[in-house]
């Protein structure tokens, strides 16, 4: 009995015991905690992102992708932008804090419908993230000129 009590006790410590960090499972993207969050927006409003966007249709002219950096103080991060594969844009910034809120934007011409993407990489050239977004023809008669999106008001 007496053994079958200090194996109960010692299994609820073992169960109860608090995760830690080194514990959790993570994205891999976001493993060394140096992209805290990343997404494409319609809008920046005080260095934060208004929405949070997947498909986007006339009259929306621009996008903007958001990355909130972490620990990459002294670094570089770069934004390229691509269309169906092909770079448009790249975009650099120096990084100048334990957190650093940076976006870039691109302007969407009327015949670039399809898929584009930014991936983020560090100074060295190396990826640390990448997200997609669709550019699509409006619809006839539709009010809605973006699709899957998520308020962050």
């Amino acid at each position: 009995m007496k053994n079958l009590v200090y194996f109960g006790l010692v299994t609820f410590c073992l169960w109860s015991a608090p995760i830690t960090a080194q514990d959790q499972v993570s994205d891999p993207a976001t493993a060394d905690g140096r992209i805290a969050r990343a997404q494409f927006t319609t809008k920046i409003v005080n260095r934060e992102p208004v929405d949070r966007v997947l498909v986007v249709s006339p009259p929306v002219e621009e996008v903007f992708f958001f990355t909130d950096l972490r620990h990459m103080e002294g670094d570089t991060a770069t934004h390229s932008w691509r269309y169906r594969g092909e770079l448009i844009s790249q975009v650099s910034f120096d990084v100048e804090g334990p957190r650093w809120r940076v976006y870039s934007k691109v302007r969407l011409e009327p015949y670039q419908f399809g898929d584009w993407s930014v991936t983020v990489t560090d100074g060295s050239g190396w990826p640390l993230y990448t997200e997609l977004f669709r550019f699509e023809p409006a619809q006839a008669g539709a009010n809605a000129s973006v699709k899957g999106v998520k308020s962050l008001e």
